[in-house]
């Protein structure tokens, strides 16, 4: 942070000098990464393999003279290019609208008049004004302040809140932290007070932005399912080039035509070449990240969301994540009869516990920020309201403070003019029971009932009242201290953050899921074992505090971390030592956070989840997830959408792998065997157009397998093309093969025309291709069982297909540039049947494939 500069004034900054600032130092936020421009999205489009290949193609048509030939594999370059150019644009509008939701606003004094603007648009020398509430939008100094208090545990880790002060002459720049500084720092929430500050920093060069910064230098490696895919296409890649440069040598040695046999290379490298696998890995986790984020979480880095399919803990936060981060009457005491309440309590209140809900009000602000204020209002008004209606005309004429001396807050009410007063109280326990003058027996009863109710997690407030009576109508002077009252003790009031109502059903699935969940607070024991025995946490008795932790060695922690599921009077700096030591016994963590000093667990976890409501810039930096709405059952939703991904995946890449080798085969065999060629360009082309949407859209768009979330989760090191996912696939695709090399066989040697026989081939694979489809929707259930699956993209992408089909065969200008000729109900009919000779040879070998497994 810069040092402080002289008082600007309330004027403010003039708009030009405002201007000529941004222009200088650039907006108020963190640096991100900037959207890649269209000519950049199209290079990358065309570096591709499959685009050279196909360029490489079109060159040779044109060395032919081939003109329509080119134009078409050109024009298959163009709407490819167009496609993905949209699809990236769309990306890169809703990360532009994320950025633009989490600006706050700030107001400002600019050129004399007070303005609210973006607070990415703050500058050096702006005057902000700030209040109760606000987020503090850029780093400053305190010019004027009334009972200023800031919350800077995001920055520091301090449970308690700070006060402020306006600054003075020979002030010099400090560190955030403690009582009495002037300065405020971008992040940080204002809980009391209002004040005036000048901007000394904004963007990168804030106590926080300087965090973030340092962040964003940490290198993020690839998943290993993208290790995985890519080492799968240099793997292919390798086997095509290699076959390319097999087929254009017997080619010209056997046929001596080298241009033909160039082409026919190319056609074979096309057909090899899975380029699909990238494809298929950026649409799924692209529409995951669009599904997921209806379920409340929004993806930062898409690998994260197939990661979380192999989640085995969870470490969240108790309060707003567990909870509803806000406080609510939970039970009521008066003279030792106790009164649970709840959300839902809102008549039949027994009169003996009307006024101490009164006077709880009466002792609260008028319009309260303060969490429990706010929680007594809310219940006074919805079971109370009529009589409270009553207290409307009374008037506030003194209020005594909270202070650390004196844990009370009181309101001394003017009830009506004849000089009748009326003093509401709230505070803590001991020190109303002293000030109310108790005597022993009641003493020691009451500390019963207060420890009662801390047991079962509940912050407790005693509320009392006295009056006051002028004399004779004769004006009132009232004490100075709220010791000087004769208070009446009312009773007690128990106020918790009541637990989410998803969170028991989620944190139960949880555990079906071989999932376990560990919560992570800096509250008390007593409310966070009394938060678990509400959600059904297990092993709710055993909890390792924050100075616990800090006096345990590694070996000591690493002893605990298997069992413990409870870590309370946790600072932020102790989230890293926890995530590492999970992550050392072998787990793969998910963890949630909110600070800048969460952050570097966020980035150390497997997948970081940062709080969306509460959360900072850094921690949102930090993490690959965003939670929206801070809700515990949203992260569960996203484990159940991370393994229904990482399913699909699997069935798309097996559907790859399975479709390329009939298309190969058919590529390949035909020279081998001195037949003339089945394939061209434009039919490897054409065979893309149904392999792309097939494997991006009816495969992403499956449904989850019904016991997605009934079996542990997935083991780190699995791969996703394993062996028997390997053997799977070849399996289909050389049944498909077998069956359409067959066909060709045949009907050459029946004597068909060379248009009919490549149009009955061609044929077949497209079927076969359509076939491999559903026989791929499941790894386990049979095609017929499959099809009762509802999956409406399916039904387009295979209507497509045949569609498509039935145009290149039955439009004249179409089948002359595919070299076919239309075929008869006969021919149609032999197509379809070899088809359906394949799909039921893997039909059979997928019913046996288990057993083999089981076997092995």
């Amino acid at each position: 942070m810069n040092s402080p500069t002289g008082d600007s004034g309330l004027a403010g900054l003039p708009a030009a000098e405002a201007r000529r600032r941004l222009a200088q130092d650039g907006y108020n936020e963190l640096p991100s990464a900037r959207p890649r421009s269209g000519l950049a999205i199209a290079l990358g489009v065309v570096r591709e393999p499959m685009f050279l290949l196909l360029l490489a193609a079109a060159a040779i048509y044109l060395v032919l003279g081939d003109l329509r030939e080119a134009l078409v594999l050109a024009a298959s370059v163009l709407v490819m290019i167009g496609i993905t150019f949209v699809q990236e644009r769309k990306t890169e509008r809703a990360l532009e609208a994320l950025r633009e939701l989490s600006s706050p606003r700030a107001l400002v004094i600019r050129g004399g008049a007070t303005q609210r603007i973006a607070g990415r648009e703050l500058v050096r020398g702006d005057i902000v004004m700030l209040k109760e509430g606000d987020r503090v939008p850029a780093d400053a100094i305190v010019r004027s302040c009334n009972d200023l208090m800031a919350d800077e545990s995001l920055l520091t880790g301090e449970s308690l809140t700070v006060r402020k002060r306006p600054a003075v002459a020979g002030d010099t720049v400090a560190a955030p932290g403690g009582d009495d500084l002037p300065y405020v720092f971008s992040g940080t929430l204002l809980t009391q007070g209002s004040g005036i500050a000048e901007v000394l920093a904004t963007g990168p060069r804030t106590e926080i932005g300087r965090i973030g910064k340092a962040l964003q230098t940490l290198p993020t490696e690839a998943s290993p399912i993208q290790i995985e895919t890519r080492r799968a296409v240099l793997i292919f890649a390798a086997i095509g080039l290699g076959l390319c440069l097999l087929v254009v040598i017997l080619y010209g040695l056997l046929r001596g035509d080298w241009l033909q046999g160039l082409l026919a290379g190319v056609t074979l490298a096309m057909a090899i070449l899975p380029e699909e696998f990238p494809v298929v890995l950026t649409v799924f986790l692209a529409l995951g990240a669009l599904r997921i984020s209806r379920q409340g979480v929004l993806t930062r880095r898409a690998p994260a969301i197939e990661a979380l399919g192999a989640t085995t803990v969870l470490c969240v936060d108790k309060t707003g994540t567990l909870t509803e981060n806000r406080m609510a009457v939970r039970k009521l005491d008066v003279d030792g009869e106790m009164l649970d309440v709840d959300d839902k309590t809102d008549a039949h209140l027994a009169d003996r516990f009307h006024d101490l809900v009164i006077y709880s009000v009466l002792a609260s602000e008028v319009d309260p920020f303060d969490p429990m204020e706010k929680a007594f209002h809310d219940f006074g008004h919805r079971t109370l309201d009529h009589e409270l209606k009553q207290h409307a005309a009374w008037t506030i004429a003194a209020e005594y403070p909270l202070a650390s001396s004196l844990l009370a807050h009181s309101h001394l009410w003017q009830t009506d003019v004849h000089g009748l007063y009326t003093l509401a109280m709230k505070g803590a326990p001991e020190t109303v029971a002293d000030l109310c003058r108790l005597d022993e027996a009641p003493r020691r009863a009451l500390a019963k009932r207060i420890d009662a109710m801390a047991a079962d997690g509940l912050r407790v407030l005693a509320v009392a009242r006295a009056k006051l009576v002028a004399e004779d109508g004769s004006a009132v002077a009232w004490p100075t201290s709220q010791r000087d009252f004769d208070l009446e003790f009312l009773g007690l009031m128990g106020l918790a953050d009541p637990v989410r109502a998803g969170v028991p059903a989620a944190l139960r699935e949880c555990y079906s899921a071989g999932i376990r969940t560990v919560m992570i607070t800096g509250d008390y024991p007593g409310t966070a074992r009394a938060v678990a025995g509400q959600i059904g946490l297990k092993n709710a008795g055993d909890v390792v505090t924050g100075p616990e932790l800090a006096a345990m060695t590694d070996a000591e922690l690493t002893a605990r971390i298997g069992s413990v599921n409870i870590f309370a009077r946790v600072v932020p700096e102790q989230k890293l030592r926890i995530v590492t030591a999970l992550k050392a016994a072998g787990e793969v963590v998910a963890m949630t956070g909110d600070g800048v000093n969460d952050a570097p667990a966020l980035k150390a976890a497997h997948i970081g989840i940062a709080m969306g409501r509460r959360g900072t810039d850094v921690a949102r930096e930090a993490a690959a997830l965003v939670l929206i709405d801070d809700d515990f059952a949203s992260i569960v939703h996203a484990v159940r959408l991370g393994r229904r991904i990482y399913d699909n995946i699997q069935k798309a890449m097996r559907y790859i792998l399975a479709v390329h080798v009939p298309t190969a085969g058919i590529a390949l065999l035909p020279l081998l065997f001195g037949w003339p060629l089945v394939l061209f360009p434009v039919h490897v082309v054409f065979l893309e157009f149904v392999i792309d949407p097939a494997c991006s859209i009816a495969f992403e768009a499956e449904p989850a397998e019904r016991n997605v979330m009934h079996r542990p989760p997935r083991r780190p090191d699995s791969r996703l093309l394993d062996g028997w996912t390997v053997i799977s696939s070849l399996a289909q695709g050389l049944a498909v093969l077998v069956a359409a090399t067959g066909l060709y066989a045949l009907v050459l040697h029946e004597g068909l025309a060379e248009a009919t026989a490549r149009a009955m081939v061609f044929s077949a694979i497209v079927l076969g291709n359509v076939g491999l489809i559903l026989a791929n929707r499941s790894r386990h259930r049979g095609v017929l069982a499959a099809l009762l699956s509802p999956n409406p993209a399916l039904w387009w992408v295979t209507g497509g297909a045949l569609g498509g089909l039935a145009l290149v065969l039955y439009v004249p200008s179409l089948a002359a540039l595919f070299r076919f000729a239309p075929l008869g109900a006969t021919a149609l009919g032999a197509s379809i049947l070899a088809a359906v000779g394949g799909l039921a040879v893997y039909e059979m070998f997928k019913r046996n494939l288990p057993m083999v497994r089981k076997a092995q």
